[in-house]
């Protein structure tokens, strides 16, 4: 397995690459300290997976990660994170990763995580699925487009103001395919049954999505 890891920090990018060595089958081949630096190193190497933390300088992780699955590639991107916030757990899933782990896990729980999502499977540090099954389970949950992960009302907002699939793929720097398959997800959770229905809630909600 080779291993793409994203950090902007050098003692933790170190000691990733030092406790990843230890793996047995597991190779890191390159390092990256931002977003645009990890898109280049991709390109270079094509790991087979990328460990990315979600806080970067400038453009996000999750951002890299759009970047990333942009390509194109059977890429799998494993985030990390100092924190187990629901949406952003949410936001990365639903942007294509394939694992989201907290930077205090141990070592065997990493391993457990690049192993799973290597093998095509999904991969959430128990405090992760906990707190999402407990989210699930509430009987406040939000509904309609509160409920929407971020990236798809920051998608809702960009419909709204008028521009097309083209044009927010370039905007947000995705795919179009990503953002056509955004708008189905949408259409289906807000029970839109036409394209046009979907403009109309997005024109009249207009600044409420930021």
């Amino acid at each position: 397995m080779r291993v793409l890891i994203v950090d902007d920090h050098t003692l933790v990018r170190a000691g990733l690459t030092r406790l990843l060595q230890g793996f047995a089958g597991v190779d890191v081949v390159a390092e990256a300290s931002s977003a645009d630096e990890a898109l280049q190193q991709y390109k270079q190497t094509l790991p087979d997976l990328v460990l990315m933390d979600l806080s970067l300088p400038g453009r996000s992780g999750l951002d890299a990660l759009d970047m990333i699955k942009a390509l194109g590639n059977k890429s799998t991107v494993v985030m990390m994170s100092m924190h187990d916030d629901a949406d952003h757990v949410r936001d990365a899933l639903d942007r294509g990763a394939s694992g989201f782990i907290v930077k205090d896990a141990a070592p065997m729980e990493l391993e457990l995580a690049l192993r799973a999502a290597y093998n095509g499977q999904l991969f959430l540090s128990p405090q992760i699925s906990g707190k999402l099954m407990g989210n699930l389970l509430s009987r406040d949950k939000p509904s309609g487009v509160a409920a929407l992960p971020p990236r798809q009302r920051q998608i809702l907002r960009l419909i709204g103001q008028g521009l097309s699939n083209k044009e927010i793929a370039a905007d947000l720097e995705i795919s179009v395919k990503t953002v056509e398959t955004h708008r189905a997800r949408m259409m289906e959770a807000l029970g839109c049954r036409r394209a046009n229905d979907l403009l109309v809630l997005a024109v009249r909600l207009g600044e409420k999505l930021q």
